[in-house]
């Protein structure tokens, strides 16, 4: 392995272990002190949390921008994608055929979609008044690696060289500055709002435990006589 291979993965340590940290914190901290009686049942509202709660049409902010909610989804799931690519990159293989150009046409796609969002932050008075420098960085990290990714994946299709797992089949240049690209991306993922990752979770479960006790969700979860 060459020393940026090395790197990353000393940064995808150093990122699991900052992760898991401020898991075993959550945990530690425990459920949300609330003394009022419960009124719903907590497991179908945390449970709701997660599925019929994540439904557009539950929220506000997503089904009046519908077209900047469906970028970011592409976008997130552009980002678990790249992450998963890392693994047969790292391990020198090429991938090849129809597989190769679907992934890349699913890329080129996710970055526009991660573009377009700077971009809207950017030009918007109403977004750009809310953001801070770590609404850029993030989303512009983000955003190179799955660009980064891309190249990564489409050079031996521009190569022509179909030759599995024959690490000179990628671009030296390309595959440096991919590594660099990913090394920097875990480093600032657990202290940048990028963990996010980790305290979704928890923010969904303290979520559904806070309306769930209320009676509020699930949906019609009190009768009319009850409110």
């Amino acid at each position: 392995m060459l020393w940026y291979q090395w790197m990353a993965l000393a940064a995808v340590g150093f990122c699991g272990i900052s992760c898991l940290f401020q898991v075993f914190r959550l945990i530690r901290l425990g459920k949300p002190v609330d003394h009022s009686r419960a009124a719903g049942n907590t497991k179908k509202a945390i449970a709701y949390a997660f599925t019929g709660a994540m439904s557009p049409t539950k929220k506000e902010s997503a089904y009046l921008h519908l077209p900047t909610y469906t970028a970011g989804l592409l976008y997130h799931l552009g980002t678990f994608l790249s992450i998963l690519l890392f693994i047969f990159i790292i391990s020198g293989f090429v991938l090849s055929g129809w597989i190769s150009y679907a992934i890349s046409v699913f890329l080129i796609i996710t970055v526009c979609c991660g573009t377009a969002i700077l971009i809207k932050r950017v030009i918007k008075k109403e977004l750009r008044s809310l953001s801070n420098p770590d609404d850029f960085i993030s989303n512009l990290l983000v955003t190179l690696f799955q660009l980064f990714t891309l190249l990564v994946i489409s050079t031996p299709l521009l190569l022509s060289s179909y030759r599995p797992t024959v690490l000179q089949s990628y671009s030296p240049t390309v595959l440096k500055s991919y590594y660099l690209i990913f090394t920097l991306l875990m480093l600032y993922l657990p202290v940048g709002k990028l963990r996010h990752t980790v305290y979704f979770f928890a923010a969904r479960y303290h979520l559904g435990y806070f309306f769930g006790k209320r009676g509020v969700w699930p949906p019609g979860q009190l009768k009319t006589d009850d409110r």
